[in-house]
């Protein structure tokens, strides 16, 4: 604590002091603090500490730009104790003032804009045109001076960016420059979950694995996030993709007889009859060789010439990204895209992965992977890693689903600030379960009622937070709106994220009633959104966000029973718990805040063991007589 930038808080010294003995002998840490812990600032020091020491480099991950811009600011006040040099890192379509002024560009992969960037410095360097002004002027620039401005203000990566906007450089280009020299690096989750971009990421900080101390905020997405970055689909919106670029790049064959347009009739063939057979609700398993002989049935070919194929589609679409790079495009190939998805759907490991076929607007084969730990491996290359959340708990489900060794560390630390500031209460006559709720119709309806009722008797700022969209639309239609004496707001699906923060600022300016703000939990309002203060007072959780029961969701389930023996556990009620958590959590932000939790389903007691609650006969007194408690 050496250097700990504020008075500790309770827990925060055996907070650090922990965190330090595993990174100083090397090893893993899971840990849950609570809001207030202070957990950044925490996590920071102790790997500072450790890497100073020992010569070591500590790459800080987050979800959002909004953390980052947290964690600088906490290395800010760790610089003012003890000289520590950092940085934050963005993706070229944050940072690279070419790409970023160019929206057909900023859409591109991380992958695609690193081959087009290696494009156009090459002929920067050479003195083509198609080069880049921006990385003409980092190559001419002072760098000492960058680096020394950077030394003394540890600026976030908006303020860099705005720093070389001003004097025409490339932030992205400096960026990589920088990172060599820097302890503490703090970065998206995939520039080291990523292989690409993890394989670029460490050459740039010229370290090996070994050396490095990780450190995971909101680590309760992680196993979600690697389970989809190692998933694969493809729709029949992408084969219109490809047909577009048969069309307007030529359509050789790919087999004797065989053209893309003639794979891609049999493939858009397949899909239909797959729904046709397999599809039950929004999606369906289908038999490990259904593609495979599907096409080897439809070509009369051999497994091996498939392979054949899917090579040969990979390289007519590498002539394309060729062509599209050097006209200075982005060098896209939908068909190159098939190619690598074929081969990769022939060459599944059937232990990790399922099969499936998924309905919608939109419908795809999926290819899943089950395994969440497949893309967490580097982590036991890793000097020490720290895992951290306010809502991890059980901690060896996370420790499993990740695949980190049995004899990591796990350490729970709770909120400083008074328990006795929030109340949770549930009722015992309205449930979401899907069973009861077919065999009563009246269920609904006193779920709205209980909404309509908190709403309009407590004059407080108040989100509804619901377990999906499809049970928000069904409160919309039965007109709830309209009988809330308030304004209304909803967080409606697919919504920009401008778009999104606009009506959560419009909620936050309530009026002398409040304002009422319709969520659904697991969203982006449930889980990266502060509301201090009366910014908000009361939540109601409409239900448990059990997971829907689809075949995803009962292969997950299975997978997790056959490898750890707790499927329901880990595959249902942990989920819940904690998007419930993280929904409720919203109301205490500060010391300060005071705010009433209600959730409207009688399974919540099934939660006791997490959630401190209670049972509620008149929800609205039992909300009025708590606020009234705290002269609120």
């Amino acid at each position: 604590m050496e250097f700990f930038p504020y008075r500790p808080r309770e827990h925060q010294t055996d907070f650090v002091e922990a965190v330090d003995r595993v990174m100083r002998k090397g090893g893993h840490i899971v840990l849950e603090s609570g809001t207030g812990t202070g957990k950044i600032v925490c996590a920071l020091t102790a790997a500072v500490q450790t890497a100073q020491a020992q010569g070591k480099k500590v790459v800080y991950l987050t979800r959002t730009n909004s953390q980052q811009r947290q964690v600088i600011l906490e290395l800010r006040r760790l610089n003012e104790k003890r000289q520590v040099f950092g940085m934050g890192l963005q993706g070229r379509q944050s940072t690279c003032p070419l790409f970023r002024r160019d929206p057909d560009l900023k859409e591109g992969s991380s992958e695609e804009l690193s081959k087009l960037c290696a494009e156009k410095k090459k002929r920067t360097v050479a003195g083509k045109d198609g080069g880049c002004r921006f990385y003409e002027s980092v190559m001419s620039t002072n760098f000492q001076e960058i680096e020394e401005h950077c030394h003394k203000t540890l600026p976030t990566v908006e303020e860099f960016v705005a720093y070389c906007d001003s004097r025409d450089l490339c932030a992205y280009e400096l960026s990589k420059e920088l990172m060599e020299n820097a302890t503490v690096v703090t970065a998206p989750y995939p520039y080291m979950f990523v292989p690409f971009a993890r394989r670029a990421f460490l050459d740039n900080l010229n370290v090996a694995e070994t050396d490095l101390i990780v450190i995971i905020d909101e680590a309760h997405n992680l196993p979600d996030y690697a389970r989809d970055i190692l998933s694969a689909d493809m729709s029949r919106r992408f084969f219109s993709l490809v047909r577009k670029e048969a069309d307007d790049y030529g359509d050789p064959e790919v087999l004797e007889g065989v053209s893309i347009m003639d794979l891609v009739d049999e493939l858009e063939k397949l899909l239909a009859a797959a729904l046709e057979e397999y599809l039950i609700d929004d999606d369906g398993l289908i038999p490990p060789g259904f593609l495979q002989e599907g096409l080897l049935q439809a070509f009369t070919t051999t497994s091996r010439t498939l392979k054949i194929m899917a090579n040969a589609l990979m390289t007519h679409g590498e002539i394309i990204r060729e062509s599209k790079k050097e006209q200075g495009r982005l060098p896209r190939s939908y068909i190159h895209s098939l190619g690598a998805l074929i081969n990769f759907w022939l060459n599944l490991d059937e232990e990790y992965y399922v099969r499936l076929v998924v309905g919608g607007d939109n419908p795809r084969f999926e290819a899943y992977c089950l395994d969440p730990s497949l893309a967490c491996a580097f982590f036991h290359d890793c000097h020490a890693s720290l895992h951290m959340s306010g809502t991890l708990v059980p901690l060896y489900e996370y420790r499993d689903s990740i695949g980190l060794p049995k004899d990591a560390v796990m350490r729970t630390f709770p909120s400083p600030f008074p328990n006795a500031n929030r109340m949770v209460l549930y009722v015992e006559d309205v449930t979401t379960k899907f069973e009861e709720m077919a065999l009563d119709e009246e269920i609904l309806g006193r779920m709205v009622e209980h909404t309509i009722s908190l709403c309009n008797v407590i004059d407080r700022n108040t989100v509804v937070f619901f377990p999906s969209y499809s049970l928000m639309d069904r409160f919309l239609g039965d007109g709830a709106v309209r009988r809330i004496h308030k304004p209304v707001l909803l967080e409606e699906r697919g919504m920009p994220q401008a778009e999104l923060m606009d009506t959560v600022s419009r909620f936050k300016q309530a009026s002398a009633k409040g304002s009422v703000l319709f969520a659904v939990m697991g969203g982006r309002i449930s889980e990266g959104i502060d509301f201090p203060d009366k910014e908000l007072e009361m939540a109601i959780l409409v239900g448990i966000p059990f997971p829907k029961p689809t075949a995803k969701h009962r292969a997950l389930l299975h997978y997790y029973e056959v490898k750890f023996g707790k499927g329901w556990e880990y595959t249902v009620k942990v989920p819940a718990a904690r998007k419930m958590m993280q929904a409720i959590g919203r109301l205490i932000r500060t010391e300060n805040d005071v705010g009433a939790a209600v959730i409207l389903d009688k399974r919540a007691k099934q939660f006791a063991d997490r959630i401190e609650l209670k049972e509620s006969q008149s929800v609205p007194n039992d909300v009025l007589n708590f606020f009234k408690a705290h002269g609120r």
